[in-house]
């Protein structure tokens, strides 16, 4: 059994639809775009000479700088990288390799040069030589602001003092 809001929406359309439409009453009115006339020089806008720039009648045709995008889909070189396969054992390696190997290598080189870029880069925001550093250095010097001392010694006292008032020891 349908819901009755179902019986009556399908009524409504279907009522609606005119099974018979007239072509002179029922097509949309002409417009301009309906009727297409071939643009020439002769017939085009009329104008002053004067009013339009010569580098708007002649432009100055792009030149290509750069060479088009390369196709990096993976598909492309995963069908190419089977192409030479003679066996389901070598499409089985062939796509272990490039779906699952590859891939989590690249995740992995991609984290560790993170982590290491992230721990130099903690190192060097103050004690740094650059011309970030030192305006850093230049905007806790204007706040008065105490610049904060992290070598490894540093670390170390803190660790020592947080662990000896979590054990309690003296």
């Amino acid at each position: 059994m349908s819901a009755p809001v179902v019986d009556v929406a399908s009524a409504i359309q279907s009522a609606s639809i005119n099974p018979h439409p007239s072509p002179a009453h029922d097509l949309n009115p002409s417009t301009a775009a309906s009727t297409k006339k071939p643009v020439s020089p002769a017939t085009s806008i009329p104008s002053d000479a004067e009013s339009i720039p010569e580098s708007a009648l002649k432009p100055v045709p792009r030149r290509a700088n750069l060479p088009p995008l390369p196709d990096m889909r993976f598909e492309q070189s995963y069908l190419a990288s089977l192409e030479g396969a003679e066996s389901w054992w070598r499409i089985a390696w062939i796509t272990t390799r490039d779906q699952v190997a590859l891939p989590l290598l690249q995740g992995m080189l991609w984290t560790l040069l993170l982590s290491g870029w992230r721990h130099w880069n903690r190192g060097a925001q103050l004690q740094g030589a650059t011309l970030g550093s030192k305006v850093r250095r230049w905007w806790w010097d204007v706040n008065n602001w105490k610049i904060p001392d992290e070598t490894q010694k540093a670390v170390e006292e803190k660790v020592g003092e947080v662990s000896r008032s979590f054990l309690k020891v003296e």
